[in-house]
């Protein structure tokens, strides 16, 4: 896996996140409040991924080469 790949990896993770947080927000407002919680460890999980990928990112070096 390359740098890059890990960094798109950690982005995408993070979206979804975001996407959990804010479902998990909406359910808190608006709906039965079961699915709270559900979608807010799966949130976690995800930031989790996220910051796995970024760590992985930056442990490697950046190969490109500056034009």
């Amino acid at each position: 896996m390359t740098r890059e790949q890990a960094l798109t990896e950690a982005r995408a993770a993070a979206d979804r996140a975001k996407e959990m947080a804010d479902r998990a927000e909406s359910f808190a407002r608006n709906y039965s409040h079961e699915y709270v919680e559900t979608f807010a460890a799966a949130g976690g999980l995800w930031a989790d991924v996220s910051r796995a990928y970024a760590a992985i990112a930056a442990a490697q070096t950046d190969t490109r080469t500056e034009v």
